[in-house]
């Protein structure tokens, strides 16, 4: 039996097909009964979307189903049919399914789900930080009050306490600065558990060996990245990045614009902050990262850099071998 589950946040809708496409069931379920479920129709085969909530659902029918993970940005007859409710998707699954026309998702191993957790968990909680920190800065500006150093270091806070304000400012101040001490200590915690995951992998330590690359960004590039064999060439690590050129074609002429943007937007952000660092410290890519700039400009540079680093990435960490730039002639 084909199983297309189409999944939310507090159940799924279900289309059982049998191996002649035939519609044998249509089912409506909370999630937490997907397991019977799977036992009904152990040893089938299930289709569900990499949605934001996919993981648990995911691990219940995987112990008694093979679950394909759908990749939906790559499954254009799904996310651009013209009618879409939760049952005519998870028909459409469940035929494509059997068909096998479905584009999966990687479904990393639990390490690297982990990892993964850790560095996405880590960003949210700097985002809100900084969404903190912003909210008092409105207030100093809605007071014309000013402040140019770093406004949440020890001199920055010393300032904020002697601003004469309303006792309403005052309070809303003092609110946000609580809730930013908060996040400092739960980022400082986090951060300390990603460094442990770094010295426990053998992939990040070898990273580290690459000039500009950091603990949380060793940490990011193997999360993102995950197992390296799934990868046939460094031109398939390049364009999950998204750092591969876009190409449009008209006749006889084919025009290069600037990169995709497309795959994992953290592996793409780490690669370039560590393409900045780079650049100062590594003479290889120092060099390379000049003569371009000479020729374009400081952002398709780095970029490049990015790009770059990424290739030797993937053929250090198919090698399992540290950083070994070409020797740079004087």
């Amino acid at each position: 039996m084909y199983l297309g589950i189409d999944t939310h946040k507090k159940y799924s809708q279900v289309a059982v097909v049998d191996g002649d496409g035939n519609l044998q069931d249509e089912i409506r379920l909370p999630n937490d009964r997907l397991d019977e479920l799977a036992e009904e129709y152990a040893d089938g085969d299930a289709a569900i979307e990499a949605s934001g909530n996919y993981r648990p659902i995911y691990e219940m029918l995987d112990e008694h189903l093979d679950v394909t993970l759908v990749n939906p940005s790559k499954n254009r007859i799904i996310a651009d049919a013209t009618v879409k409710t939760d049952r005519v998707d998870a028909k459409k699954l469940a035929h494509m399914l059997r068909a096998d026309m479905l584009a999966e998702s990687y479904v990393p191993p639990d390490e690297i789900r982990t990892l993964r957790d850790l560095v996405r968990t880590r960003k949210s909680l700097v985002e809100d930080r900084t969404a903190e920190k912003n909210r008092v800065r409105a207030v100093l500006t809605r007071t014309d009050n000013t402040y140019d150093s770093e406004l949440f270091g020890p001199t920055g806070r010393e300032f904020l306490a002697e601003l004469s304000l309303s006792d309403a400012d005052r309070t809303i101040i003092e609110a946000h600065l609580s809730v930013i001490d908060a996040y400092d200590e739960q980022i400082e915690a986090i951060e300390e558990t990603i460094e442990q995951k770094v010295l426990e992998s053998p992939a990040a330590q070898r990273l580290l060996t690459i000039p500009g690359v950091g603990q949380y960004t060793a940490a990011v590039i193997v999360a993102e990245v995950g197992e390296i064999d799934r990868f046939d060439e460094d031109k398939e690590l390049v364009s999950y990045a998204g750092l591969d050129s876009t190409v449009h074609q008209s006749g006889d002429k084919e025009i290069r614009g600037g990169i995709s943007k497309e795959g994992s937007a953290p592996l793409r952000w780490a690669l370039v902050q560590c393409a900045n660092i780079a650049v100062r410290c590594d003479e290889y890519l120092g060099n390379f990262y000049t003569r371009l700039k000479e020729r374009k400009n400081h952002q398709i540079a780095i970029v490049a850099t990015a790009r770059k680093m990424l290739v030797s990435i993937f053929h250090m960490m198919q090698r399992k071998e540290p950083y070994d730039p070409p020797e740079v002639s004087a």
